[in-house]
């Protein structure tokens, strides 16, 4: 597993509008499909916070934790999930309407051994489990469009 997945959205919002989203971790859980709750550990959010997150697929819950890697405000956020080596990134570059946002799921050096096997015998296999990530991640991006937009118009 150490192919990219990747989706983008173009967004009619600024980047700082969209950042004040994207950065709050917290809120994850009301964006993503799987991520259910980012909790933030210590501070603000900056390079090296760290967070406590649980996921759920279906019955499935399982609790990751992971810290940030790249934070550069209204341009990029990454923070890299612990368990399974996966760094997740959301890249924001204005446009004329608004912004685009791309949000990248990479393992460069692939997952760990315990989360492949996690996800071939228990959560459906690698390129199924791929699949549902990338819907999962247009899903996400779709809603943190909704309420860019939302907010960008007060």
């Amino acid at each position: 597993m150490s192919k990219t997945l990747e989706a983008t959205i173009d967004i009619a919002a600024s980047p700082e509008t969209v950042w004040s989203i994207v950065s709050d971790l917290q809120r994850m859980g009301e964006w993503s499909p799987q991520c259910k709750k980012m909790k933030v550990l210590g501070g603000p959010v900056g390079k090296g916070t760290k967070t406590l997150n649980v996921n759920r697929k279906g019955m499935l819950v399982w609790p990751t934790t992971s810290k940030v890697v790249t934070f550069e405000p209204n341009r990029e956020l990454a923070f890299r999930v612990v368990e399974n080596k996966t760094i997740w990134s959301y890249t924001l570059t204005p446009t004329a309407t608004g912004t685009t946002v791309v949000e990248k799921r990479e393992a460069p050096t692939g997952t760990s051994t315990v989360s492949s096997l996690l996800v071939k015998r228990i959560l459906g296999g690698i390129d199924e489990f791929d699949i549902e990530l990338v819907e999962g991640m247009n899903s996400t991006l779709r809603r943190i469009k909704a309420e860019s937009e939302k907010l960008g118009k007060k």
